[in-house]
């Protein structure tokens, strides 16, 4: 099998200094979306067509995988294919797909390939309501597929046919080479279409046979920011769909936004408005609060993560409590049932089991044991404006509130920091350790009071 993927079209519509096809959907470019499809038919080789000023897709997306044919200036879908023939081989069938239709779906091109062969050429259709903008597929009293017509040269008849052409077809590549070789653009558009080789392969003796997809939002392009929107919330939907079927109770599907890979153990709950970036996975028994964030995590079993979190390159071992409105950023690995509570910030930091910072914290660039107390307002000073240091705190110590670490120093184990301290040296293991000013009361002073106006 090969693969040609037109991409070369300059997507004026979306009004954007961004390539269409690289217009983001669920955090990743139209044409990516594609090119995974493509990699899991296992294509021999996939040939991307890209335009004038394309160079961006290209440098974007390059993969060793991948071949690169450029279109230029642009004469329509028939002369797009023409550019990619030089780098596929007779022998193969090739498969047409479109570096704006994101979400056609595996399954449905299987079905299309093995409707195609060597004599045989698969279009894949289907019927709408409202045709209008399509090429109509035109039959004859026997059913047999006879030509596509686009609508500019369709006539009023014709126009009401329901069956569309999507586009994607497969063809014995030798025939589609000697087909687009005989192309000419005596058309409304004066394009070469693509469509006009049905015609051809009829003529040839060939059959051609149509396939419908699995769902018709498979078929939907991109040609403006709103069709854009309404493609990010069917695939979200699709998403939530596949979640809730596997057993994921998600509160509202249609509140949900994965823009990425989230894999969920059993009995996992997500409420509303939460986004998951990157690879997140949520063991069983996990449940995500509203309005959370999380990018590239792994969450333990049993976890609880209330509201307005933000969870960043992050793994978490199982019965933490986070939140609401914590934040870890890159590097935090917590260990077992470690508390993270309001307005609590950590990072590049490791956390053992069951220590707990549960207001009012920042934790960057330290190691701290089990059985951790972090009061409130405590703060590691890990940045002198030039360099980072590491805060060590050994395990079963208590840090007051209003503490401030000034790395590098280490708390040793069991050791009691009072509230207010600024420790700027190593604190013993099992002492209290203090630095406060003293305090003293003034007998007889009076609170300053303002000046009346005269």
């Amino acid at each position: 099998m090969e693969v040609i993927v037109l991409a070369a079209g300059q997507g004026k519509r979306m009004r954007s200094v961004l390539p269409k096809v690289l217009q983001p959907l669920a955090a990743k470019p139209l044409l990516g979306h594609v090119l995974d499809t493509a990699r899991a038919l296992q294509a021999r080789r996939i040939v991307v067509v890209y335009g004038h000023g394309g160079e961006v897709v290209r440098d974007a997306l390059d993969a060793p995988d991948l071949a690169w044919a450029r279109q230029d200036p642009p004469q329509g879908t028939g002369h797009a294919v023409q550019q990619a023939m030089p780098l596929i081989e007779d022998g193969d069938t090739a498969l047409i797909l479109y570096g704006d239709v994101p979400l056609i779906g595996v399954p449905t091109l299987q079905r299309l390939m093995a409707a195609a062969g060597d004599s045989r050429l698969a279009l894949l259709t289907v019927r709408m309501d409202d045709p209008t903008g399509y090429g109509r597929i035109l039959r004859d009293a026997a059913g047999q597929v006879t030509r596509i017509v686009e609508e500019k040269d369709a006539s009023p008849d014709e126009r009401r046919v329901g069956e569309v052409n999507t586009g994607i077809l497969a063809a014995p590549v030798a025939r589609l080479r000697h087909w687009l070789a005989k192309l000419k653009n005596d058309n409304a558009q004066r394009e070469y279409y693509l469509t006009d080789i049905i015609a051809m392969a009829v003529a040839d003796g060939l059959e051609v046979v149509t396939t419908a997809p699995d769902a018709f939002e498979e078929t939907l392009g991109v040609n403006n920011k709103t069709q854009l929107a309404e493609l990010e919330r069917i695939h979200q939907r699709n998403i939530a769909r596949g979640l809730t079927d596997a057993g994921v109770t998600v509160i509202d599907p249609a509140r949900l936004d994965v823009r990425g890979e989230l894999v969920c153990g059993q009995d996992v709950e997500i409420d509303v408005n939460c986004i998951f970036e990157g690879r997140v996975e949520l063991a069983d028994g996990v449940r995500v609060g509203a309005n959370c964030v999380l990018k590239n995590a792994t969450i333990g079993a049993g976890t609880r993560i209330a509201p307005f979190s933000q969870i960043e390159d992050t793994t978490m071992g199982a019965a933490c409590v986070i939140g609401p409105y914590a934040r870890t950023r890159p590097g935090t690995v917590l260990g077992e049932d470690v508390h993270l509570g309001n307005f609590v910030e950590v990072k590049n930091s490791t956390i053992a089991n069951h220590s707990k910072a549960n207001h009012l914290a920042y934790v960057g660039d330290a190691d701290i044991g089990q059985r951790v107390n972090v009061g409130a307002g405590t703060i590691t000073c890990n940045y002198d404006g030039a360099n980072k240091f590491r805060t060590i705190i050994e395990d079963d110590v208590f840090i007051g509130s209003d503490t401030q670490l000034v790395a590098p120093v280490r708390v040793g184990r069991g050791a009691t920091l009072g509230a207010g301290t600024t420790l700027s040296k190593d604190a013993p293991a099992g002492e209290l350790t203090v630095s406060r000013a003293k305090q003293i009361s003034i007998p007889g002073w009076k609170r300053p009071v303002k000046a009346k106006k005269a």
